[in-house]
């Protein structure tokens, strides 16, 4: 095999609650991450010199070694003693810096298009440990689906899979930094934390209204007061027909669920007619991250 290409999936968190701030700086968390079906294409392909060259659809991004994509490359070219070279061609459709680790899921696609393209043989379980080395949301990223997320995001649950429902998926055209956002989260002064049991029963039931009516994310506290248009989307997609909407991550996409597809159809394209948000998508929960084009 000379090439694969593979489709990313992007992800979204139905709860997002921060325990503590440990000592070396890491948040701890507990959330609960559902992959959606709106993904990045990859393309890798084989070619001699021994050089890895990665090659995007947007001028703005990385392409050495600042990139997940190629740190995921040489780590392991470098432990499996790949003389041989690529190339890999990013297709970009995740918004970018959205909160959907988009840049995880691409890394994921890295260890699933090696794994494949030169025969390495790994489990899902021996790239997910090599992956904690890349980030730490790209050991979910490989595994995919719905699933509870602690420790700082490398112990991961399996959850049976969430009800089925229609998703908006809506980015503001704003920049949200993450490192501000974990750096002026007081968590002594929260007044409640997300109820992450109810969610996980509501999935355990199948119930999507019992999901929906207890998303929250601990996050939104500090993002939401300094970025006011979240909170507008979220109250915009509420008055069309949303079981509930949050925001995803650190910001600043927001997500809404419905169980009727027609009224996410016609809430998706007025909230694009209304200019809240500069990409907009209607998609549905996937049970897959990595998968063959």
């Amino acid at each position: 095999m000379k090439e694969i290409t593979l489709k990313a999936m992007a992800k979204i968190n139905l709860g997002l609650d921060v325990i503590r701030r440990r000592e070396d700086g890491y948040h701890e968390v507990r959330m609960i991450m559902q992959t959606v079906n709106l993904y990045d294409e990859l393309t890798f392909r084989k070619q001699q010199g021994g050089r890895v060259r990665l090659t995007t659809n947007l001028r703005s991004l990385p392409t050495d070694g600042h990139n997940l994509i190629v740190k995921t490359v040489e780590l392991l070219r470098k432990e499996y003693g790949i003389k041989e070279g690529l190339s890999v061609h990013l297709k970009k459709k995740i918004p970018v810096a959205a909160g959907m680790a988009g840049g995880s899921t691409d890394a994921a696609a890295a260890f699933a298009g090696m794994n494949e393209l030169f025969d390495l043989g790994m489990t899902v379980e021996d790239m997910q440990k090599k992956a904690v080395a890349i980030g730490a949301d790209v050991p979910y990223c490989i595994q995919g689906g719905t699933a509870l997320s602690e420790g700082i995001g490398e112990i991961l649950t399996p959850l049976p899979s969430a009800p089925r429902c229609s998703v908006i998926i809506a980015k503001p055209p704003i920049h949200v930094s993450t490192r501000f956002v974990y750096e002026n989260l007081h968590l002594d002064k929260l007044e409640k934390h997300p109820d992450i049991d109810g969610i996980l029963d509501g999935i355990r039931e199948g119930n999507i209204r019992g999901v929906a009516e207890r998303l929250e994310n601990v996050l939104e506290t500090v993002t939401e007061k300094e970025y006011p248009v979240i909170g507008q989307i979220k109250q915009f997609l509420m008055q069309r027909g949303a079981l509930g909407a949050l925001m995803s991550g650190s910001g600043p996409t927001v997500y809404a669920l419905y169980d009727r597809n027609d009224l996410a159809a016609q809430a998706c394209e007025e909230l694009r007619r209304a200019g809240l948000a500069k990409q907009v998508y209607l998609t549905t929960f996937s049970d897959k991250t990595c998968i063959r084009k």
